[in-house]
């Protein structure tokens, strides 16, 4: 299997980034210029504008160029290599994790859910509510339902100690990889009691389907974001040995 470079300029917005979101460099505070940053990365000035102009979409930074950029307030950004785990991806950005459980229940699956699990109607499942936080402060709902066999295995765990994807996969789930459909979403009232806004404020929702190796749902997922909390990076690269990835707009 080839291996895909990750462009310069990207290597480069990444650091920068994860300086900017571990609090290095704080809001308000100035960054080095662009000579000075091309000094320390050892890349040229256009690079340095590149992975500059990066951080300025993404709302990180803040200023014109040719001037020293002001860091804005940081937004963890989720990128999809990571995108399984709420708890691996706050790790990884030097954050602390967080979750309390609301609830966690066998129920009859409804006509809804039992499509997305592919199951009868009628037959049980495994729901799950939590609120995620990072470092302390709440940034997500949590809504998953779970094959049986799978969710089961949930009664048997902490559930506000840890990551749940690495306690299943400790317990021999297949977890092997994630469909995710990125909308926005009115907050309706579960929202708002447990993210702490008002009923029809916007959030930021991923739905998941996870799938095993042979491709048989495990557990869907229905996650909302606080916007202001959390956004999310899609990164495409074009390679001569790759197809050109796409998101499409759903309804």
């Amino acid at each position: 299997m080839s291996t895909i470079a990750i462009p310069m300029h990207q290597q480069v917005s990444d650091h920068i980034r994860q300086e900017i979101v571990s609090g290095r460099w704080s809001e308000g505070s100035m960054i080095p210029g662009e000579i000075q940053l091309s000094e320390q990365y050892g890349v040229s000035r256009s690079t340095i504008r590149q992975a500059l102009a990066s951080l300025r979409r993404e709302g990180l930074i803040r200023g014109v160029q040719g001037r020293r950029p002001i860091v804005c307030k940081a937004v963890p950004s989720q990128p999809f290599s990571v995108f399984m785990s709420f708890s691996e991806w706050a790790s990884a950005i030097g954050r602390v994790p967080g979750q309390r459980t609301v609830e966690i229940a066998r129920r009859s699956a409804d006509a809804a859910t039992a499509d997305l699990l592919h199951v009868a109607e009628g037959d049980p499942v495994v729901q799950l509510l939590r609120v995620r936080s990072l470092d302390g402060v709440v940034t997500m709902l949590e809504r998953s339902r779970y094959l049986r066999e799978v969710g089961d295995l949930l009664f048997e765990m902490d559930l506000d100690a840890g990551s749940i994807y690495a306690y299943l996969r400790q317990r021999g789930v297949d977890l092997a990889s994630g469909r995710h459909v990125i909308d926005a979403v009115a907050a309706d009232a579960v929202d708002a009691e447990h993210l702490g806004v008002v009923i029809g404020s916007p959030l930021l929702r991923a739905r998941r389907t996870a799938v095993d190796a042979q491709g048989k749902v495990l557990e869907v997922a229905d996650d909302r974001y606080l916007p202001e909390q959390a956004n999310f990076i899609i990164e495409n690269h074009y390679s001569a040995n790759t197809g050109m990835a796409r998101v499409a707009l759903v309804g």
